[in-house]
């Protein structure tokens, strides 16, 4: 699920000797995230090394960023958490490639996705037996003591 750079901000970066800089609406409409989202990302740390401030203040980014939410964006599609995707960047910003943590973290995703697989086989079959035994109309007797006679027949 990768984003394109608009025409005028390729051009830009292409056409310029010194790294391009662009301002946090111009990261967003290229990027698809809000400008909140990224003065969040800039405040939790995971831009910090694209990010600088103008003499009057302003965000400026270096173009690189957009690369570097383009990885945010589908290492949270795929269901790392923002302090995992944070430790990741970390190792690439110290100049080395990532991808074994990357490969860890997924190998973990699925270890998680496999055990909540199982849960839910589980809870499926719990759904199923109470189905089976399900009565439209219980007993008046059970009902004295209960809101639904159904779920709670082990209880009575």
């Amino acid at each position: 699920m990768a984003f394109s750079p608009s025409p005028a901000l390729l051009t830009a970066e292409n056409s310029s000797r010194q790294p391009s800089r662009l301002k946090i609406g111009q990261v967003a409409a290229a990027s698809g995230l809000p400008v909140k989202t990224i003065r969040y990302y800039e405040e939790i740390g995971l831009l910090e090394p694209t990010v600088a401030r103008s003499d009057t203040g302003y965000r400026m980014f270096e173009a690189g960023v957009l690369n570097r939410l383009d990885f945010i964006k589908r290492a949270q599609s795929l269901g790392l958490s923002l302090s995992a995707i944070k430790e990741i960047l970390e190792i690439r910003d110290r100049g080395e490639l990532p991808c074994g943590e990357v490969k860890h973290r997924l190998l973990g995703k699925v270890e998680v996705i496999n055990r909540q697989i199982q849960a839910l086989e589980m809870l499926k079959g719990e759904l199923l037996e109470l189905l089976s035994e399900w009565e439209e109309q219980p007993s008046t007797d059970k009902l004295a003591h209960t809101i639904c006679p159904n779920l709670q027949a082990d209880k009575v």
